[in-house]
């Protein structure tokens, strides 16, 4: 398989084309930015974590009946993935009030809520991501009805299987973005999970393992990404 002419290039992230109808290359930067970009940095040996810590997850998604994207990891920062054109909706699943749920609704960062809560947001960076609804989705010909159902039926199973599996290495995940794309008429999971996308706090002293010690300088963040990529490796 051979890379070819790059197609797109995002905050953390390249996609190239191949000379095999069908299937991308997906190569990880160690680039990084929080609020819609406005603040920039490097975290050294991101890239490195989250491919590799996307590629266990989405392999263990797979066998738990979730279709993803994934197909092959090539080396350290690329990974060969199904050719998916994405929706352009951010989902994210709340299972703990943290970050802007907790600014918005005036919530202690920590809380547990009482049920899990799915949002979604228009992926547009011009217009800073808004928040949207499924009637606003549907108005706009975002999705059908029929792909909004199977993206939510999709992101709250994968809510029980990362909760489960984050849970074996004493890790707490308290919410995470996901996105879908579709790949022959499938919709299928895409992009990527990682610290960069999830957060994650360790249960017993509730340190925060995530892109917040970024966000929030709170120091030690490449620290931070590969003790949760040594957690999860140490638990194959």
């Amino acid at each position: 398989m051979e890379k070819k002419q790059m197609l797109y290039e995002g905050k953390a992230k390249k996609v190239y084309s191949t000379d095999t109808e069908g299937i991308y290359i997906v190569q990880y930067k160690d680039d990084a930015t929080a609020f819609n970009g406005v603040k920039k940095g490097t975290i050294l040996g991101k890239g490195i974590v989250n491919n590799k810590m996307s590629n266990i997850i989405f392999k263990m998604l797979e066998s738990n009946g979730v279709p993803t994207h994934y197909i092959q990891e090539l080396n350290d920062r690329e990974t060969a993935v199904k050719s998916v054109k994405i929706i352009p909706l951010e989902v994210i699943i709340r299972n703990v009030a943290a970050g802007s749920f907790s600014k918005r609704y005036g919530v202690e960062e920590g809380t547990a809520l009482k049920s899990t809560v799915l949002e979604f947001c228009y992926k547009n960076d011009q217009l800073g991501d808004p928040m949207i609804n499924k009637s606003q989705i549907l108005a706009l010909g975002i999705a059908s009805q029929e792909e909004i159902d199977e993206i939510e039926r999709l992101a709250f199973k994968i809510n029980e299987c990362l909760t489960d599996f984050f849970k074996k290495i004493d890790i707490r995940l308290i919410d995470f973005k996901l996105e879908f794309g579709k790949h022959k008429g499938e919709i299928i999971l895409a992009d990527e999970i990682s610290p960069d996308t999830c957060r994650l706090w360790d249960i017993n002293t509730n340190d925060h393992l995530d892109k917040d010690r970024f966000r929030r300088d709170l120091g030690s963040i490449e620290e931070a990404y590969q003790e949760v990529l040594r957690r999860i490796t140490n638990e194959q």
